[in-house]
C-alpha cells in the first residue's frame, strides 16, 4: 500500500511539471543604455546589422557585457542620437517597438528635461540611446 501511494505522489509531481519553457522567451527589444550626453552632434538613426558593427560596441564599458556572443548572429542594434541640445537633461526613448511579418517597427519619443534649464554658455549635450533588438528582420521607424 505503501509503494502505491508513493507512486501516485510520483506521477502527480511529474505531471505538474511545466515541459517546455514557454516563460523564457525573449522580449522583443531591450535598452541597453540611455544617457543624456556622449553620441553625435547631428540627429540620426544608425542600424548595426553586421557582426564587425555590433562588436564595435562591445569596446564600450557600459554595453561590454550586455552584449552576449549569440547576439552578434542573433540581433540586431539601433543607436539612436539626439543630436546637441544646450541644456542636460533631454532623452531619445523608445516609445514602441512591434513585429510585423517582414519588419520591426520603431516608434521614438524625445523627451524634454523635467524642469526649463537655462543654456549653458558654449556647451552642449548630445543624448542617445542603444536598443537591441532581438531579431534579424529589416527595421523601420514609425
Amino acid at each position: 500500500m505503501k509503494k502505491f501511494f508513493s507512486y501516485i505522489a510520483l506521477v502527480f509531481l511529474v505531471s505538474c511539471g511545466t515541459g517546455a519553457h514557454q516563460g523564457n522567451k525573449k522580449p522583443l527589444y531591450e535598452v541597453l543604455t540611455q544617457q543624456s550626453d556622449g553620441g553625435a552632434r547631428i540627429r540620426f538613426f544608425e542600424f548595426l546589422t553586421e557582426t564587425r558593427e555590433i562588436k564595435m560596441l562591445q569596446n564600450d564599458p557600459k554595453l561590454r557585457r550586455k552584449i552576449k556572443p549569440e547576439d552578434l548572429s542573433a540581433c540586431n542594434f539601433v543607436v539612436l542620437n539626439m543630436g546637441e541640445k544646450e541644456t542636460t537633461g533631454y532623452t531619445i526613448q523608445v516609445d514602441q517597438v512591434s513585429e510585423t511579418q517582414d519588419s520591426i517597427v520603431i516608434t521614438i519619443k524625445d523627451v524634454p528635461p523635467a524642469s526649463q534649464l537655462l543654456p549653458e554658455k558654449d556647451i552642449y549635450y548630445t543624448p542617445f540611446t542603444v536598443v537591441k533588438i532581438n531579431s534579424k528582420k529589416p527595421i523601420r521607424f514609425n
